[in-house]
C-alpha cells in the first residue's frame, strides 16, 4: 500500500495582505517587468549579507560557491527561475522574512493606492512589498531556500498569492542560496524570451555588484564606476562609461566624481559633455540624472536632482539613504532627495568655477556649447553668487564677438569712482556698435559688455547687482556721471562753433517743432549730451521698458505698440545744423517733417519696431531725388 503523502502546513495571510496580494494579482498596471528588478535586488541583498558574514569569520557552507544571480526559464512549463548563492533563510527567517516584506507597510500602501491610484510599479518597493510584485506576473510563486548556517534544513515557500501559503521542508538536497521560481500567468509569455530577460537586467540591474547571468551570460558587464575610488581610475575609464550612458561618440569635456558621508551619504558621477546634444530644440526633455539606490535603478533621467539650467549635465547619483523604489511623487518631498539635490547643484557649480580659473580654454569651450542654457539658472536664488561668477559676456573691449569676459574681469578694468557696471544689447556686435547710446561710453574709455541673447537682459533684470555694482543698461545710464569722467586720450573731437544765443533759441523752437511732428509717438525731445556722431537717439524713460522687453512682449502677443521714448538731439551734428538753417528760413519747410520723421523711423528702424517700412521707403526715395536735383546743380553736371 502506496505511502500517504504529507500535506504541508498550510497559512492564511491576514485581511490586509490578502486585500494587497488581490490588488497585484489582479493588477493592471503596465510595469509588470519591476517583479525582475525587486527579485534581483533581494538576491543582491542576500549576497551582500553573506558576504558580511564571511568577512566575521562564521562559517558557512557551501563557501566554494560563486557569488552570482542566475535567471533561467523553461517554455513548456512557462517558469522563470531567479537563483542567488546568497546568505539563504531558514524556516524562522523564511516566515520572518517574507512575512515581514508581506506586512509591512502594507496599510500605507493600500492607502496610497486608493487615493491617488498611481501606478504601483512606481511604489511597490517603498513600503517594503516588493516581493509580492512578483504576483502581477505570477499564477504560483515557489521559494526553495538553504540557509548558509550548518545543518540547518532546506526549505520551500508556496503561494499562489489567493490568501494563504504552505512552508515546509525540502526532500530534495539544493546547494546554499535561494531559488524563486515564477509560475507564469498564461498571457506573460514575453518573460519566456531571453532578450526580454535581458532587457529588463540592463535596463535596472546593470550595475548591481555581482554577476547577474541569463542563462549562463552576464549581462551587467559594465561595473558601477562610481562606486570605485577616484585613485583607481583611469581617464579612458570615464570616457567608456560616458559613451556608455549617454551613446556620445565624443569624449566628455570633463567628468566630476563626488563621494559624499556626511550628513547624508551618496555618490555621484556626472559628465559634461563637448557639444550641446539638444543644438535645435527639439529634444529638450531628454535630460535628467540616473537615480539608483544601492546601485538599483530607481529612476531614468529624473529631472529634480539637477535644475534645468544644468540639463545638459549626464552622469548618476547612487544613494545610500533614500528607501529603496521610493516613488517620483515622494522623492520631491523627500528631505533626504532635497539635500542630495542641493548638494549635486553645488558640486557642478563649483566644479565649473576651478574649470574657469585654472582651464581658461576649456571652459570656454563649455561657455560656448553650454552657455545659452547655463543662462536659465538667473532664477535659481540660492545659487544667485556662483551663477554670476560663471557668467560670460563679449564687450567692447573684446577683439572680436567669439572673446568673452567675466563679470569680475569687467570689474578689474572699470574706471576710477565708475560704481555701474553697464551694457547694451543688440542682434549682433555690428549692431550694438551702431548704437548712438554709446557714443558716450566710447568717449569715455568704459567698458561695455554687449548682450545678444534675449535671455541676456532677464538674466540682468533677475540679478541687478554684481557685488557692490549695479548692473545698468546703456540706455538708462546716468549721463552726469559719465561726463564728469576724463575722455580718453585718443578721442579728439573736431572743433564745432557754438550756437549764437539767438539760434540756441531757434534751435529750442526747432525742438519744440520736431515734438509736434512725431506726436505722442515721443514723450519728450530734448538737447543731447551723450551724443558725439549721431544726429539723434531715443532713450527710455526712467520708469519706461528696456527695448528687449518691450519686443519680447509683442511677440508674445501681449502688446503690439512702439514704445514711446524721449529723443535726445545733437545740436552739433552737420544733419541738425542743416536743420537749423531750413528751419531759421521757413519753419514750415517740408524738408522738417520729411527729416524728422525719417530720423525717427530710421532709429526704431534699429530697435525692430518698424511695423510697415512702405511710408519709410517712399520717403527715402524722395529725399534721394531732392539730393540727385542737388547733386547735380552743384556739379553743374550736364
Amino acid at each position: 500500500m502506496a505511502e500517504a503523502k504529507v500535506a504541508e502546513p498550510k497559512f492564511k495571510f491576514k485581511a490586509e495582505v490578502k486585500q494587497l496580494l488581490d490588488i497585484l494579482v489582479h493588477s493592471l498596471y503596465t510595469h509588470k517587468e519591476i517583479f525582475l528588478r525587486e527579485l534581483i535586488s533581494n538576491a543582491s541583498d542576500a549576497m551582500d549579507k553573506l558576504r558580511f558574514e564571511s568577512n566575521k569569520g562564521t562559517e558557512i557552507i557551501d563557501n566554494d560557491l560563486p557569488l552570482e544571480v542566475n535567471i533561467t526559464f523553461n517554455k513548456d512549463k512557462k517558469i522563470v527561475y531567479v537563483s542567488d548563492s546568497g546568505i539563504g533563510m531558514t524556516k524562522d527567517e523564511l516566515v520572518k522574512n517574507i512575512g515581514t516584506i508581506a506586512k509591512s507597510g502594507t496599510s500605507d500602501f493600500l492607502k496610497v493606492i486608493a487615493e491617488s491610484k498611481e501606478d504601483a510599479s512606481n511604489i511597490i518597493g517603498r513600503f517594503g512589498i516588493g516581493f509580492y510584485s512578483v504576483f502581477m506576473v505570477a499564477k504560483e510563486v515557489v521559494i526553495k531556500t538553504k540557509s548558509y548556517k550548518k545543518d540547518e534544513p532546506a526549505m520551500k515557500w508556496t503561494s499562489d498569492g489567493l490568501g494563504s501559503y504552505t512552508i515546509a521542508e525540502l526532500d530534495e538536497p539544493i546547494k546554499r542560496g535561494t531559488t524563486i521560481e515564477v509560475h507564469l500567468k498564461d498571457d506573460m509569455d514575453e518573460f519566456l524570451e531571453k532578450y526580454r530577460l535581458e532587457s529588463i537586467v540592463k535596463k535596472h540591474s546593470s550595475f548591481i555588484g555581482f554577476p547577474i547571468k541569463v542563462e549562463n551570460e552576464v549581462i551587467n558587464t559594465i561595473s558601477a564606476l562610481w562606486r570605485e575610488p577616484k585613485s583607481n581610475i583611469k581617464p579612458e575609464q570615464y570616457t567608456e562609461f560616458y559613451k556608455f550612458l549617454t551613446y556620445d561618440q565624443d569624449e566628455p569635456l570633463t567628468t566630476i566624481h563626488r563621494s559624499v558621508d556626511a550628513p547624508i551619504q551618496f555618490t555621484s558621477l556626472l559628465f559634461i559633455p563637448k557639444r550641446n546634444m539638444d543644438m535645435f530644440g527639439y529634444n529638450r526633455e531628454d535630460y535628467g540624472l540616473d537615480l539608483y539606490v544601492r546601485r538599483v535603478l530607481i529612476q531614468h533621467q529624473n529631472k529634480d536632482l539637477l535644475p534645468e539650467y544644468l540639463s545638459f549635465v549626464k552622469g548618476v547619483v547612487d544613494s545610500e539613504d533614500l528607501p529603496l523604489n521610493i516613488s517620483r511623487e515622494t522623492l520631491q518631498e523627500n528631505v533626504i532627495f532635497s539635500k542630495i539635490s542641493s548638494s549635486v547643484t553645488s558640486q557642478v557649480l563649483s566644479h565649473l568655477q576651478t574649470m574657469a580659473e585654472k582651464e581658461e580654454d576649456k571652459y570656454k569651450e563649455f561657455w560656448r556649447e553650454h552657455g545659452r542654457i547655463f543662462k536659465m539658472g538667473y532664477m535659481d536664488y540660492a545659487n544667485q553668487e556662483k551663477f554670476s561668477k560663471l557668467l560670460r559676456f563679449n564687450s567692447s573691449g573684446s577683439k572680436d564677438s567669439a572673446e568673452v569676459i567675466s563679470l569680475d574681469q569687467y570689474v578689474e578694468k572699470m574706471k576710477k569712482d565708475q560704481k555701474e557696471i553697464y551694457y547694451a544689447v543688440g542682434s549682433s556686435r555690428e549692431a550694438v556698435a551702431l548704437d548712438p547710446h554709446l557714443e558716450i561710453f566710447k568717449k569715455k574709455g568704459v567698458e561695455v559688455l554687449y548682450l545678444y541673447d534675449p535671455m541676456d537682459e532677464f538674466v540682468m533684470e533677475a540679478l541687478r547687482k554684481y557685488k557692490d555694482f549695479d548692473l545698468k543698461s546703456v540706455g538708462q545710464a546716468d549721463i552726469k556721471k559719465l561726463n564728469e569722467m576724463e575722455n580718453t586720450k585718443d578721442d579728439v573731437e573736431e572743433a564745432v562753433e557754438e550756437l549764437s544765443k539767438t539760434d540756441k533759441k531757434h534751435f529750442s523752437s526747432l525742438m519744440k517743432k520736431m515734438k509736434d511732428i512725431l506726436g505722442d509717438k515721443v514723450k519728450e525731445v530734448k538737447e543731447s549730451d551723450r551724443l558725439s556722431d549721431s544726429p539723434i537717439v531715443l532713450v527710455n524713460p526712467a520708469d519706461g521698458m528696456s527695448s528687449t522687453m518691450q519686443r519680447i512682449m509683442n511677440l508674445s502677443g501681449r502688446t503690439v505698440n512702439v514704445p514711446q521714448k524721449i529723443m535726445e538731439v545733437n545740436k552739433n551734428h552737420k544733419l541738425i545744423r542743416n536743420l537749423l538753417k531750413v528751419f531759421k528760413a521757413n519753419d514750415k519747410d517740408e524738408y522738417i517733417k520729411d527729416v524728422v520723421e525719417q530720423l525717427y523711423e530710421s532709429s526704431i528702424l534699429l530697435e525692430g519696431f518698424l511695423n510697415d517700412p512702405h511710408k519709410m521707403v517712399d520717403r527715402v526715395n524722395k529725399l534721394l531725388e531732392d539730393s540727385s536735383d542737388w547733386y547735380t546743380s552743384v556739379r553743374d553736371l550736364k
